[in-house]
């Protein structure tokens, strides 16, 4: 049975990176059980880099109580995928458990990572770049 379809009580927050957006819910289960839109995390994130990455928060913090993360997450590429469900994962922790983010504050797990491409320019290649110059 899906957490979607029970009337569990769960932790949700929202993690973002970039354009990356991940909805992220914590029900409270026997065991550590991760679900990112319907797949479980080895099978959405292939690279153990990436799968060290999204589930840091939970690994930094330590919780009392083991959970089932369920994720929704769109936008963006793989990679600030990953950084997005380690923010949301973060945050729907504090609602747990408000004691837990000294810890996650101290890792950097809450601070919402704003850096994103700049825009281009008009009369530019780029956002900086400009046409070559020629003398004649």
């Amino acid at each position: 049975m899906t957490p979607t379809t029970s009337k569990q009580k769960y932790y949700e927050a929202v993690g973002r990176r970039k354009t990356a957006v991940a909805r992220v819910r914590l029900f409270p289960a026997k065991d550590m059980k991760y679900e990112v839109n319907g797949k479980e995390l080895a099978a959405y994130f292939p690279v153990a880099e990436l799968q060290a990455i999204a589930i840091e928060s939970i690994a930094t913090s330590k919780p009392a109580e083991k959970f089932m993360v369920s994720v929704k997450v769109s936008g963006s590429g793989i990679s600030s995928q990953a950084e997005a469900i380690r923010h949301g994962i973060a945050r729907a922790l504090i609602v747990y458990d408000a004691e837990l983010r000294g810890k996650l504050k101290k890792a950097g797990h809450l601070k919402r990572d704003a850096r994103a491409k700049e825009r281009r320019k008009f009369g530019l290649k780029k956002a900086r770049k400009s046409p070559q110059w020629s003398k004649r």
